[in-house]
């Protein structure tokens, strides 16, 4: 449905850079909202940034994986063929 709203805007394949960037912006949003989140709970500067700094690691590695498996997929991706002009 949302494809008819746009359509020639999805893409077959992301490159590796994409998916690199991507990671890396959505992690430091991840970052800011663990740190608060922690801090706002304990009230411990050095629990939230120890917690911050641990759980992003394993995190960002499971997210990068998770998007390159699905960038293989082809459920629910619509390819566009290049047409000559």
């Amino acid at each position: 449905m949302i494809e008819k709203l746009f359509p020639g805007t999805h893409h077959a394949e992301e490159t590796i850079r994409r998916s690199i960037v991507k990671t890396i912006s959505y992690r430091v949003v991840i970052l800011i909202l663990d740190f608060t989140a922690i801090y706002l709970f304990t009230g411990q500067m050095k629990v939230a940034v120890g917690f911050m700094i641990v759980s992003n690691v394993y995190t960002t590695i499971g997210y990068f994986f998770h998007e390159r498996i699905w960038d293989k997929i082809k459920w629910g991706k619509i390819i566009y063929k290049k047409t000559d002009q």
